[in-house]
Order: structure tokens, then C-alpha cells, then sequence
């Protein structure tokens, strides 16, 4: 999934963030409300992790700014305030989820993946097609019960061409969810996770190019 963590301590939101991806997600990481607000207006994240107290734009009006503007982002807030009065405003702003800090990691990736899966169209907990399954909770793929030993992108690449179920997904739609920020779109990169995932798919080929439009799973 593509995430934004929106958090003003620089050492908590670099750690979030390198937590986040080491759970195959792509992070981009900002540290006030403006900043914030232009990512989410450039970008379509799956899921905004957003602390409440943040500087230039407040929390809570960056998060009814995004459902506002019918953002699809789901946001799990975060605040030091543990009240319940507090979480409940949070709740009231439009806030899909809310953890309380200090929190678990584990915690927080569950949280994500949870509201993740609400971002989107409902799927199958393990997607299958053409003699693949992956396993996104598990982190496992399989073709013809062949365990495939795949990268995160790779892994992540071939998700999003399972979930697509038969349509072509873009390189711009790859590039959004599976790499982040700092992806250079003319670095070929999807050209090669392409290519060492068609390899460790093995034969018969079933990752089809598109011309012009992308790649598919018949």
C-alpha cells in the first residue's frame, strides 16, 4: 500500500516510516499539516498515519480537509492525549482509526493493514489467478505450489497485478502504490522488478506486456 506518515518528532516518524516499509508498504514521511495537505493532493494514498498535535495546519483540520475533499485515504490518528473525550473528537473529525502514544509498532502495522483493506475494493483474503496465490497477510506467493522467493517490490508488483483480476495495470499505477516519494520515473524501474519477477515466476510466461497501456495476468 502507499502510506503518508505525518508526524513532526523527525526521529519517530523516520522510525514509523522504516517500520512501515519493512512491511512492504511504500512511505513518504512529512513533518507539519502543509506539507501534508500538498502530498495528499499530489499523491493517493491508501492509508494517512497522522498525528493530531503537528505544526502550520493542525491535525484535525488536515484530517476534515481530506474527507472534505472526499480523500480516499483512510487516517489513523495519532496523539498523546489519551482521554476519551479526545479520541472521540478525533473519531468525529472523520478519522477512520486512533492510536494512543506511546504504541507498539506491531500494533500500528496491524491498524494500517486493517484500514488498507477499507481503502479499497473488498478482495479475497488470498488472491489466486492463473496458478498464482498470494498470500498478503503471510507474505507468501505460490505458483503451481512452487514457494516463489520474491523482493518487496516484487512481491508488491505482483499483487497489485493479482488484485487488477484480468485488467492491465500501468507502470504509473505501479510506481504509485509499490515505490515511493523518491522513485525516479525514468529510472525503468517497474521495467526491471517486471522482468526478475517474470523470472522467478518461471515458464510458461504469464506476466503479459501491454503496449502503451501496461501489464496484466491474463
Amino acid at each position: 500500500m502507499r502510506v503518508l506518515v505525518v508526524e513532526d518528532e523527525p526521529r519517530l516518524a523516520e522510525a514509523v516510516g522504516e517500520w512501515l516499509r519493512s512491511d512492504a508498504h511504500a512511505v513518504d514521511v512529512v513533518h507539519d499539516g502543509a506539507a501534508a495537505l500538498e502530498r495528499t493532493g499530489v499523491n493517493d494514498y491508501d492509508v494517512v498515519v497522522l498525528d493530531r498535535d503537528i505544526p502550520l495546519i493542525h491535525g484535525d483540520d488536515v484530517c476534515r480537509e481530506l474527507v472534505e475533499d472526499g480523500s480516499g485515504a483512510r487516517v489513523l490518528m495519532l496523539t498523546a492525549a489519551a482521554e476519551v473525550v479526545d479520541r472521540v473528537t478525533g473519531l468525529r473529525l472523520g478519522a477512520d482509526d486512533y492510536l494512543t502514544k506511546p504504541f507498539a509498532f506491531a500494533e500500528l502495522s496491524a491498524r494500517v493493514h486493517a484500514l488498507g483493506r477499507r481503502s479499497r475494493p473488498p478482495v479475497p483474503p488470498v488472491l489466486r489467478r492463473a496458478g498464482i496465490i498470494v498470500d498478503p497477510a503471510r507474505h507468501q506467493a505460490f505458483r503451481e505450489d512452487r514457494l516463489l522467493a520474491l523482493s518487496k517490490k516484487e512481491f508488491a508488483v505482483l499483487t497489485e497485478l493479482l488484485r487488477a483480476d484480468g485488467a492491465a495495470v500501468s507502470a504509473e499505477h505501479l510506481l504509485e502504490k509499490v515505490w515511493d516519494e523518491f522513485a525516479d520515473p525514468f529510472t525503468g524501474a517497474v521495467r526491471l522488478a517486471i522482468l526478475k519477477l517474470r523470472r522467478k515466476l518461471g515458464n510458461p510466461p504469464i506476466v503479459e506486456t501491454i503496449p502503451g497501456v501496461g501489464y496484466r495476468i491474463p
